[in-house]
């Protein structure tokens, strides 16, 4: 796990992990203009927290990309999903513009919601087609410019995105990461 210091005593974190086991006050969806959810990110929150998140995102539909909405997370250890739209329409491509603007709306509504902290994945890579280090260098640097939450957390899913997600972050915050330890997940249930 990787931290990166930001101005106003903020954090961000690059770990690798499961989006659905982070336990912070918000975690990022990059939905859909439509907020269905099917596959990638998307289809792993619906099927870990519940159809309930998709149906209370769909009664916001359609929202459009520059905006983002949120809802109850279900039975995800989080308290909230954003959903920011990074596409258009389910399975379509997205551009670093998408990204931005999804990132932006995302903070924006963390930041008027009171949130603490908030997780991302490398929103517009996977089914969207960017590459992991670009995504998380437009999301780095957008965070870096905005008002946030002070813990910003990057979830890279195996070591290969986690790679890509440290070195488009260092670019761009341009400072060195320091190895840390914050609790961002929660344990798996004992069987």
């Amino acid at each position: 796990m990787k931290c990166f210091k930001l101005p106003g005593g903020r954090v961000l974190v690059v770990a690798q992990g499961d989006i659905t086991r982070v336990s912070l006050d918000a975690i990022v969806n990059p939905a859909n203009t439509m907020m269905v959810m099917g596959g990638g990110v998307a289809g792993a929150i619906k099927r870990v927290g519940g159809d309930e998140i998709e149906l209370e995102a769909m009664r916001y539909a359609p929202v459009p990309i520059g905006e983002a909405i949120v809802t109850g997370a279900g039975r995800l250890p989080s308290k909230y999903v954003i959903h920011a739209p990074t596409v258009e329409r389910p399975g379509s491509p997205s551009n670093p513009r998408f990204v931005e603007l999804a990132v932006r709306a995302s903070l924006k509504v963390a930041v008027e919601r009171g949130f603490q902290s908030i997780a991302f994945p490398a929103l517009g890579a996977g089914v969207g087609g960017l590459d992991v280090s670009e995504a998380s260098e437009i999301i780095a640097r957008v965070v870096r410019e905005s008002l946030s939450p002070s813990l910003v957390v990057l979830i890279a899913r195996d070591a290969e995105a986690l790679a890509k997600m440290e070195s488009g972050v260092g670019r761009a915050l341009d400072v060195e990461p320091e190895d840390c330890r914050v609790e961002i997940f929660k344990a798996s249930p004992q069987a």
